[in-house]
């Protein structure tokens, strides 16, 4: 059996190369991914986290489970507000084939699925990002969207300036075209891609910011109370999310739908019809764009089976 931190994880996770792998077993459609399971969790300050458990399988083949914690009392600490491992087990013996850095994974692949879809839904042209937010997968993100596309600029803001400013050189140490911005709504304004990485519980962009032609990429909530968008931008875009089952449960979606401003109806697929092909995707260069992700098992599947080819 074999253990992999962090680093391995990472190395064995290309960018294009974990793109294509989600995308061939998103099209493959033999794998099974039960609703992912979502737990409170009550916390010392009184507050409430979760707990998340995400199985997927391919009969005979391969089958996983991803453990995650989201304790946001650690924000503000040394402490990550989310926590994960990730066990891979042989599909034919039930045998455990590896234990892998559920966190390295959880941020490889979320961000490997915001690059698929806007090579699917962001203009062809598009060149420039702007990333919301200032965490882990901040980086991430903005690395992944390089990887299939040339970006001529990528703004990062945060609620901290220095936040900020420490992403944006890390990614210009990483060969990028980045540099913080302190102006959100003028940020959004310019952005040809916006993507949100998170845990607001209200809305960051405001949709009579955005430019036609603009992929809004919303990644961060995933709970009913979190959100980062608001109705307008909702309703000037056309909504596309990873899965439907798991989408619609988080705020940006999950408080509009409450409230009779869109329908289930409204949204016009998920990433695996993307993928295959049997929707187009962006239809016109004025579009607006919405993709919600909320994460899903079989991303975290595709992404430790192809760290296990590649180190065992």
């Amino acid at each position: 059996m074999l253990t992999l931190d962090a680093a391995a994880v990472r190395e064995a996770t290309p960018w294009n190369e974990l793109i294509e792998a989600i995308a061939e077993l998103l099209a493959g459609g033999t794998a099974n991914v039960p609703q992912r399971e979502i737990h409170d969790i009550g916390l010392p300050d009184g507050g409430t986290g979760s707990l998340l458990v995400m199985p997927a399988w391919v009969d005979r083949e391969v089958l996983g489970v991803k453990a995650v914690t989201y304790f946001p009392s650690n924000a503000g600490t040394d402490l990550p507000t989310i926590n994960a491992g990730y066990l891979l087990f042989d599909g034919r013996t039930g045998q455990l084939c590896a234990t892998l850095d559920g966190d390295e994974l959880t941020l490889r692949r979320t961000a490997a699925v915001s690059a698929l879809a806007a090579d699917r839904l962001a203009r062809p042209d598009a060149s420039g990002l702007l990333v919301v937010g200032t965490g882990k997968l901040a980086p991430n993100l903005a690395l992944a969207h390089a990887a299939v596309r040339e970006l001529e600029v990528i703004e990062v803001w945060g609620r901290t300036a220095g936040n900020a400013a420490e992403t944006a050189r890390r990614l210009v140490g990483e060969g990028l075209p980045a540099r913080p911005v302190e102006a959100l709504d003028d940020a959004i304004g310019r952005a040809d891609i916006v993507t949100c990485a998170t845990g607001a519980t209200s809305s960051l962009v405001c949709g009579e910011l955005l430019a036609p032609g603009t992929h809004l990429d919303l990644v961060g909530s995933f709970r009913a109370d979190m959100r980062e968008a608001d109705d307008a931008a909702v309703l000037a875009a056309t909504l596309f999310v990873d899965t439907l089952e798991g989408a619609v449960l988080a705020g940006d979606l999950a408080q509009p739908l409450v409230s009779g401003v869109i329908s289930n109806s409204d949204i016009a697929a998920d990433l695996a019809s993307l993928v295959t092909g049997s929707h187009p995707g962006r239809t016109s260069d004025a579009e607006i764009t919405l993709f919600k992700s909320v994460g899903f098992a079989l991303s975290d599947l595709a992404a430790a089976s192809l760290v296990y080819r590649r180190l065992s």
